[in-house]
């Protein structure tokens, strides 16, 4: 149970404690809001996993590389050094498509149904 001498109503307008941007854009929405086409996306995603280490310490180095460019060699090249692959996974996922995920529902009860008039009741 809260406190009641402890709240404070918000103030009418603007108000410190009131944050009006809302959820932060996810990176792809943020890429595609810049003029990035999902083309030009998966294509440089495409040629950035054939790189290697080094080279994509020396594209942070490039003064001509795109925010695209940099923000994907970034991820990949903490994602490397952490020993973590859900970035790798999420490009693939991005390039190729997710794989099928297959479900089994078992069912040890009976199922049955009434046909009644051309309709199936189950």
């Amino acid at each position: 149970m809260a406190n009641e001498q402890n709240l404070k109503p918000f103030n009418k307008g603007y108000d410190i404690r009131r944050k009006g941007n809302g959820r932060p854009k996810k990176f792809i929405s943020q890429l595609n809001s810049i003029g990035y086409t999902n083309n030009e996306i998966v294509e440089t995603l495409k040629i950035m996993l054939s790189m290697t280490l080094l080279e994509l310490h020396e594209l942070f180095t490039n003064p001509n590389a795109t925010i695209l460019e940099l923000s994907i060699a970034k991820s990949l090249v903490k994602g490397i050094e952490k020993g973590n692959i859900y970035t790798l996974n999420e490009i693939l996922n991005r390039i190729v498509g997710k794989p099928k995920e297959a479900t089994t529902i078992t069912n040890s009860d009976k199922i049955e149904f009434v046909i009644v008039q051309g309709k199936t009741i189950l």
